[in-house]
């Protein structure tokens, strides 16, 4: 497939509307726990998320998206958003790569905090579309 084939176009749209469906279920808001929750739909079953550092964290789906709707919904972390900053995506057949860098701020127990690191999104298409199958991020150290 070329790059300037309609479908190769199609697919870069369906996967930007994947990424933009995970960026945004970290916001802080009355919907928080519904937009967490159906994360699970993003995913491919056994899908592997790591948190990479020195000793890096491996997570199935159930154990990346609990901790985090406990965080956004039990009044420890407020006004707290995450977005995109730049990125890019690469599409072969029937996979694709995204490598991006990103930012969040908010606020924890009453302390404003900003960060920013660097994700890589492996995505999978199947008969529903287009599924993250691995994800790995690295926050960047102060």
């Amino acid at each position: 497939m070329r790059a300037g084939d309609p479908e190769q176009h199609d697919h870069h749209a369906e996967i930007a509307h994947v990424l933009r469906t995970f960026f945004s279920a970290f916001t802080s808001g009355p919907d928080v726990a519904e937009r967490l929750t159906d994360l699970h739909d993003l995913f491919l079953p056994g899908a592997t998320i790591v948190i990479a550092g020195d000793t890096p964290t491996v997570l199935d789906v159930d154990r990346f998206i609990t901790p985090r709707l406990a965080l956004l919904t039990d009044g420890r972390l407020s006004h707290f958003h995450e977005w995109e900053e730049s990125g890019h995506t690469e599409v072969s057949g029937s996979i694709a790569h995204h490598w991006c860098t990103y930012a969040k701020a908010g606020e924890q127990e009453g302390l404003a905090f900003t960060g920013r690191g660097h994700k890589t999104v492996q995505l999978v298409r199947t008969t529903d579309g287009w599924r993250i199958s691995a994800l790995a991020w690295e926050d960047e150290q102060p």
